[in-house]
């Protein structure tokens, strides 16, 4: 793809639990044909690593993304085929990189899943990393900012930072699956937490059975 035309995504991972909600999101974008800016946080690497044991590594990165991608949420290896000619890695300490700026040309940005930690962050406008900093960014520049939190129980302070970023233009999306879409499988249910992102940033997808007013309607019984 011609670089000057590109206008990506950017998906930023964080440290809490949820890696296989960041693999479909990201499947999604690239099937729906988006480009994606790829930041993976230092924490996020060791989840990365307990979830799936896969090691994220800057300098082997495509290999360890495509590894990741392929594999579903029940950690079955090679469960997708997945093209990740489309993704540009940024190294999470790296802050001089592309999204840092308000100048570089992003659609916007998801952060799946986000850790109570990077919510306080954002939220602070800390921006110690590249994750952080560019979802500062992103609020400044009033584009789209998807934040799904996942983390239970929340305390208040938490809560008091997903209202600041609510009140500063964010989508606050707890990683919440539903039922009524008849999931039979654990990555039913990752799949409709990943749609729901999608959802909250407008790229068409075929993640999960949208409801459509009929009681049961998703049962085969």
């Amino acid at each position: 793809m011609n670089d000057a035309k590109r206008t990506p995504w950017v998906v930023g991972v964080s440290g809490a639990s949820g890696t296989p909600y960041a693999a479909a999101v990201l499947r999604g974008l690239l099937a729906a044909g988006e480009s994606v800016d790829l930041v993976v946080s230092r924490a996020s690497r060791l989840t990365l690593l307990d979830e799936t044991g896969i090691a994220f590594r800057d300098a082997h990165w495509r290999e360890d993304l495509r590894e990741w991608l392929a594999r579903g949420a029940d950690g079955k290896p090679d469960t997708f085929r997945v093209d990740v000619a489309d993704v540009r890695h940024w190294a999470a300490g790296d802050l001089a990189a592309g999204p840092s700026s308000g100048s570089y040309p992003v659609k916007g940005m998801l952060i799946v899943p986000a850790s109570t930690a990077c919510v306080a962050g954002v939220a602070l406008g800390l921006s110690k990393d590249l994750l952080q900093r560019t979802a500062s960014v992103t609020l400044k520049e009033r584009r789209r900012l998807v934040v799904a939190v996942r983390e239970t129980p929340l305390n208040g302070q938490t809560l008091k930072h997903l209202v600041t970023l609510d009140e500063a233009g964010a989508v606050v999306l707890p990683a919440s699956p539903a039922f009524y879409a008849g999931a039979t499988h654990i990555q039913d249910l990752v799949d409709f937490v990943a749609g729901r992102v999608l959802d909250a940033a407008g790229v068409p997808h075929l993640l999960y059975r949208r409801w459509e007013g009929e009681l049961g309607g998703s049962r085969t019984d």
